[in-house]
């Protein structure tokens, strides 16, 4: 376009407070308020300036742009678009239980309830009732890890925010000037580029690497132990697999070797799970009951992985150990506020009950493969009639995720979705930009929705959005 049809072009676009006059946008101000509709109105118009420079809108097309001006509809789906939440809840149809992205474990019921509650007005975070004096944050949840752990010798728990946070307190804490032993083959990174060695370095303390990546054996550990040796450390690896010619000392080897010389033994489970996994078929992964019983001095694991709560960090351990922890002025920056723990309270009072349905992520992984392809079929069903759709019921795996158990999957079965006149990446990105955004897996050429984990109630707007995508 020739620069003085730009400019003629630029010349017919209205200054912002010739817009705000206009009848329909006063209204919108009157509504929303100045300084929301100007800065909607501004940007409409600055948008309206680079389409114009870019070749992109001539004379007609300003003329219904300048049409949807005047009666405040493009600067109200802008403010709207402004306005919006940045944070928003998605459908979750990819399989993956656990999605970090999608910001792992959905809470229970119970636990918005109580967060709910706890935001609303006033609580006893840190009052004790009976006395009238000042309370610790702990009790809260103390309490329940003391029944959920009755099996092992006597421990405690404290909570931080999360996992990281958490082996950072324990190294800073228990082992800060002195050495800690650690196999090679477990110097572990984690997503957000979490590695042990970094992790090890900013707590104080000083990492000493024995044994090799595939192979380390009790006596490397044993011949490592030295005058400043305070720490032996394993850490579970939960997001890889080392196969093959391996070999690593069993748990109790661990606890035997730092009982015999004194020193404790820290466990980093990362995931780390309050319920038989093995009873969903995934055999061979820890929970913190195991490592307890076994005589772990102190582990610790993750709130919104395994345990299905909130994001959390906990420590729990042999008392002393613990007390030193939280003894730590650290201890104060990582700790977590009342609604942390008033989800947590909630979702532990599921595992005392044993009412493990109740919380989300552990009701996913217990469905059957059955239960899964049977609501698969359902929401074939009412897809039946859309002739640009092509669907198929395919037999598939389920994913835990978040860093646990890796290399174990759950059977499932899958709606995958063709679209004529659409690739699988493009019906994906439909999908995304659907309210809600429903996130799914793409494989040979097809969109995969896994049922898994999609709440029931979720389903029909999934019905929604791939018929308004067709037509």
């Amino acid at each position: 376009m020739p620069t003085a049809d730009k400019s003629a072009l630029y010349r017919r676009l209205p200054a912002v407070d010739e817009l705000l006059r206009l009848p329909a946008v006063a209204a919108l101000v009157a509504r929303e308020g100045h300084a929301a509709v100007a800065e909607a109105a501004r940007s409409v118009l600055d948008r309206m300036r680079n389409e114009i420079a870019a070749g992109r809108l001539d004379e007609k097309g300003l003329e219904l742009a300048l049409g949807g001006l005047s009666d405040a509809g493009i600067i109200s789906r802008e403010l709207r678009q402004a306005m919006r939440y940045s944070l928003r809840g998605v459908i979750n149809a990819t399989g993956v239980v656990l999605h970090t992205n999608l910001g792992r474990a959905p809470l229970s019921e119970k636990a918005l309830d109580r967060i709910r509650e706890a935001a609303a007005g006033y609580s006893n975070l840190e009052f004790d009732l009976k006395t009238g004096e000042r309370g610790k944050r702990d009790v809260h949840t103390q309490r329940l890890f003391a029944r959920l752990f009755a099996e092992a010798s006597e421990t405690a728990t404290v909570v931080v925010n999360n996992n990281a946070a958490a082996v950072m307190l324990a190294l800073n804490s228990l082992a800060e000037g002195g050495e800690v032993v650690v196999s090679r083959g477990e110097l572990v990174e984690i997503g957000g580029s979490f590695r042990i060695p970094d992790v090890m370095a900013k707590s104080g303390a000083t990492m000493r690497e024995v044994g090799t990546t595939n192979r380390t054996r009790i006596a490397d550990y044993e011949s490592a132990l030295a005058e400043k040796t305070k720490l032996l450390l394993r850490v579970h690896r939960s997001n890889f697999q080392i196969v093959g010619f391996t070999e690593r000392p069993s748990l109790e080897e661990l606890v035997a070797l730092g009982k015999r010389r004194g020193i404790p033994l820290l466990e980093d489970l990362g995931s780390g799970a309050l319920f038989d996994l093995a009873s969903v078929g995934i055999p061979d992964e820890p929970g913190v009951m195991d490592s307890l019983r076994a005589g772990v001095d102190v582990v610790t694991y993750s709130g919104d992985k395994l345990l299905g709560g909130p994001q959390a960090g906990l420590l729990s351990g042999k008392p002393e150990l613990i007390a030193r922890c939280r003894s730590n002025p650290m201890f104060r920056a990582l700790r977590v506020d009342k609604l942390s723990y008033a989800a947590l309270e909630a979702t532990l009072l599921a595992y005392v009950r044993q009412d493990h349905d109740a919380i989300p992520a552990l009701r996913m992984m217990r469905m059957s493969a059955d239960s899964v392809r049977e609501r698969a079929e359902g929401l074939q069903a009412k897809l039946q009639r859309r002739a640009r759709l092509k669907t198929e019921i395919v037999a598939g795996e389920s994913v835990i995720g978040g860093g646990a158990a890796p290399g174990a999957n759950l059977k499932t079965f899958v709606l995958a979705v063709a679209c004529d006149g659409l690739s699988a990446d493009e019906l994906a990105a439909k999908l995304r930009a659907n309210e809600p955004p429903i996130v799914v897996r793409v494989g040979e050429g097809r969109v995969l929705f896994d049922l898994r984990t999609v709440f029931p109630e979720q389903e029909p707007a999934i019905a929604a959005a791939l018929a308004a995508v067709v037509g």
